[in-house]
């Protein structure tokens, strides 16, 4: 049991540190065009998937802000 927990932890650790890279990649800096944006969003469905079955917050918490990240930034318009 302690290997499963073992490597459960190891399995969180490196979804720490894939979340971190896609979230590093989400810059708006570097995704510039249509098709890297389609790439992140996929990077980031992808991390979702994985993350569901994490019971580490900082997962999750990576998850939100990673989700975040690929939402379309509503802009307020006033109007006369």
């Amino acid at each position: 049991m302690d290997q499963i927990a073992g490597v459960n932890r190891a399995l969180d650790d490196m979804l720490v540190q894939l979340g971190g890279m896609v979230l590093r990649l989400s810059s708006p800096l570097l995704t510039r065009t249509a098709e890297e944006r389609c790439a992140l969003a996929c990077s980031v469905r992808q991390y979702a998937v994985c993350a569901a079955r994490s019971a580490d917050p900082r997962v999750h918490r990576l998850k939100s802000e990673l989700e975040a990240t690929i939402r379309p930034h509503l802009r307020l318009v006033a109007s006369r």
